[in-house]
């Protein structure tokens, strides 16, 4: 028996990193999962992981009629939506914010952030007319309340996911939706030189880490161990949680 098991899942983001692993794990956990993503090469390659419990849909999440069709999928094809995890995201380098442009500044929030918004938009109603509850998994980052120079803009859009998760966790509760973020520290998905300014170096490494607790930066089963309790019944009395899955990092 699998902790997901008769769960179905709507994933962002799900061609790389977080979203595949996330993915994979649920489906590892006997969940189906519609992966969904921008870049169907990667969202193919996710799926042949389990072509019995993952397919793919190609999507935007900054467009409403995307998030219409991406619900609509997981229902025609799986039946029903109990969990949507709100992965997909995007970062300008690390850099002086003054030189961060009003064109990367205004991705990051569409992608970031208004994907959120059309995401739940598009989700919440359907779990509230199935009377059965449901799950909401952002993923934001440390950086929502540990924010730090050189990515003032991407911080700040993952401390608006921050606290809209706990605002959905208050509205939607008495309908047993739970609402929860993730929030990681950098970890080794090959955007730690995008995340840091650095080169991925075992010496740079090193800087970065000093004062994370636990000595190393994150790995990507930290969190989808992390997003896999969230979304089962071992959680089911958790919501309007931000979890630091950072090794310390934000003490």
């Amino acid at each position: 028996m699998g902790r997901l098991d008769g769960k179905v899942a709507i994933v962002t983001g799900g061609g790389s990193g977080f979203g595949a692993g996330i993915s994979k794990a649920f489906a590892d956990e006997g969940a189906k999962v519609l992966v969904c993503d921008i870049n169907e090469t990667g969202g193919e390659a996710t799926v042949k992981h389990n072509q019995s419990s993952l397919a793919f849909h190609k999507m935007d999440v900054t467009k409403a009629a995307d998030w219409e069709s991406t619900v609509k999928t997981a229902i025609e094809k799986f039946g029903k939506a109990d969990v949507l995890v709100n992965n997909a995201g995007t970062s300008y380098r690390n850099k002086p914010t003054v030189t961060v442009t009003e064109d990367e500044f205004q991705k990051t929030f569409d992608v970031n952030v208004k994907g959120v918004f059309l995401g739940c938009n598009a989700w919440v109603q359907q779990a509230i007319d199935k009377k059965e509850g449901g799950v909401i998994i952002n993923i934001a980052s440390v950086g929502a309340t540990r924010p730090r120079p050189g990515l003032v803009w991407y911080n700040a859009s993952k401390g608006a996911i921050w606290n809209a998760t706990k605002g959905l966790a208050a509205e939607y509760g008495p309908h047993q939706i739970r609402v929860v973020s993730i929030c990681p520290l950098v970890t080794g998905t090959g955007l730690f030189s995008h995340f840091t300014g650095m080169d991925d170096t075992p010496e740079n490494r090193e800087k970065f880490i000093f004062n994370v607790p636990m000595g190393r930066i994150g790995e990507v089963d930290d969190v989808t161990s992390a997003c896999v309790f969230m979304a089962s019944s071992d959680a089911k009395f958790i919501t309007g949680v931000n979890l630091e899955v950072d090794g310390g990092r934000c003490i």
